[in-house]
């Protein structure tokens, strides 16, 4: 055993013995299915805290040669894969962390030079008739160690994209790093030493131009993660069995760490935050701890026509359509919005709906730190708008229509600059940001189909939430007892014929000529 060669165990057996393990051995099966094959090319991008390193112990555990890791992974559910023997231990594994070569040097090129040498010796004391003392390419010393020996090896590099991150202005530097990952992985000699490689990081791997630096991977991203999707995170089957196990309440789990969605799962929880509430049965933000808001607000201050409107319009619980495809797959070629959206998407902070090719802010968790960020960026006039939410609220649900138009007049007042004001669209996004604080207690809805058509928008409240239920409907150049009469004559109530309890009838009217809102709030009872 060494330290990059057949590492030891200890770690996978950490996780193990945790207060809190989530069996995702099922991954194993799935790159059992692809080692010796064309498609042994593998690059796991995730979010921070997303399980990332875990896997990739899991997987150091599982194929390393020089232990019998049975005993850690009889009764999960590889054990009960037909793969499952065959492949136990029986490669020799270098394990890699980047993250730890950057931390033991003092820049980006001193980390490459570590990198090489610290594994160059560790396959000589392995191989030491394979390798000669002038040999210093890592590439050329596993092409020596197979030509001779007929071994090839597992390579797994943890947070690969680090230095990309950390020195994302050296291109020297990151050139010299993709040469190198280029001789590990691409050509006939890599073929040959490669069974396997597992790259995984926050970043897909950079693009030059069109064209993958690495192009023969295959990629697995927060965009479109495939088959692999349960692995990004906890289901929501294994989020519910440990509410069952640590006696939580499951929709304020969902409420918090849920949101992150693709074509083969529909819930994704955040998987650290979704431990951390566990163990210390509390509600609160950690995943976003270990990231200040510092670069969340860098980003979204960026100076592209419309990132502004749309970040607006995701704090109002929109959603905003982009073109993910142009992202360069770094932190510093930007063109346009969409490319600073899709970065927050890979980065955890938006969700991404693969369908819809639309992007939102996934939860409470993640809402809390952009509200944050948004006050950072000095956003005055949202930041405002966010801080007297909770008057409107009271407002609206104490009936007094006139302080709720007032309201809602100074928020289109302050947002007027910033969003095109001119349709009932927009209309949505101002009423949507002036009811931000009413998503603590509520789930709002859209567009939601009601009776014979489509409300505006319901809001109702969580379970153990002492407050009435709202339908709202919005109206331009009209009138706000015609909002009020169309809730009443397409029977949007039906929509909440599960609920028990008061609901509010809220008609809003915007007047374009004296540029001023109308209000009026009916309560009616729930269905019987």
């Amino acid at each position: 055993m060494g330290i990059y060669l057949n590492p030891n165990t200890e770690s996978f057996e950490a996780a193990l013995n945790s207060q809190i393990y989530v069996d995702k051995t099922g991954l194993i099966a799935e790159t059992n299915k692809l080692i010796g094959t064309e498609q042994k090319w593998l690059c796991i991008s995730r979010p921070r805290r997303f399980g990332k390193s875990m896997a990739a112990k899991m997987l150091a555990a599982y194929y390393g040669k020089n232990e019998n890791a049975g005993q850690l992974f009889e009764g999960l559910r590889i054990s009960k894969d037909e793969s499952y023997k065959k492949h136990l231990n029986q490669y020799d594994v270098l394990h890699l962390d980047m993250q730890w070569f950057r931390s033991n040097t003092s820049d980006g090129a001193d980390s490459l030079m570590l990198f090489q040498k610290e594994v160059i010796q560790e396959l000589k004391d392995s191989f030491p008739e394979c390798i000669q003392d002038d040999v210093t390419a890592l590439p050329l010393a596993l092409a020596k160690i197979n030509n001779i020996t007929g071994k090839g090896f597992v390579i797994i590099i943890d947070e690969w994209d680090c230095l990309f991150r950390e020195e994302k202005y050296d291109t020297n530097v990151q050139k010299e790093y993709v040469l190198l990952l280029r001789g590990l992985f691409k050509g006939a000699q890599s073929e040959r030493f490669v069974k396997l490689a597992y790259l995984t990081g926050i970043l897909p791997i950079k693009k030059y131009g069109t064209e993958s630096a690495l192009n023969n991977f295959n990629e697995y991203t927060m965009i479109n993660p495939s088959v692999l999707a349960e692995y990004v995170g906890f289901t929501e089957e294994e989020v519910k069995a440990l509410c069952d196990e640590y006696h939580m309440d499951f929709s304020e789990t969902k409420r918090w760490y849920d949101g992150y969605s693709f074509k083969r799962i529909a819930h994704i929880y955040s998987p650290r935050s979704v431990v951390e509430a566990m163990r210390r049965e509390e509600f609160d933000t950690y995943w976003t701890t270990t990231e200040t808001y510092e670069s969340l607000k860098g980003y979204i201050k960026r100076n592209f026509d419309g990132l502004k409107d749309d970040v607006i319009i995701m704090l109002g619980g929109g959603r905003c359509r982009i073109n993910p495809r142009s992202f360069q797959n770094d932190m510093t070629s930007f063109q346009n919005k969409d490319d600073v959206l899709t970065l927050l998407v890979h980065l955890g902070y938006l969700a991404f709906d693969e369908v819809k090719k639309e992007v939102y802010i996934p939860n409470l968790e993640v809402r809390t730190e952009f509200a944050d960020a948004v006050e950072g960026a000095g956003w005055n006039e949202v930041t405002k708008a966010i801080r007297t939410s909770d008057e409107l609220l009271e407002a609206t649900l104490h009936m007094d229509t006139d302080t709720v138009a007032k309201a809602i007049d100074d928020v289109h007042m302050d947002t007027t600059s910033i969003l095109n004001y001119n349709n009932e669209n927009a209309l949505s996004c101002v009423i949507s940001l002036a009811y931000f604080c009413a998503r603590d207690y509520y789930t709002m809805i859209r567009e939601m189909p009601s009776g014979k058509g489509f409300a505006d928008m319901v809001f109702i409240p969580y379970r153990n939430v002492d407050k009435p239920a709202m339908i709202i409907e919005l109206k331009w150049d009209s009138s706000a007892e015609g909002a009020i009469e169309q809730i009443k004559k397409k029977e949007y109530v039906r929509s909440l014929a599960e609920y028990q309890g008061d609901i509010l009838l809220v008609g809003i009217n915007y007047d374009k000529e004296s540029k001023k809102h109308q209000c009026v709030i009916e309560k009616v009872g729930g269905l019987e």
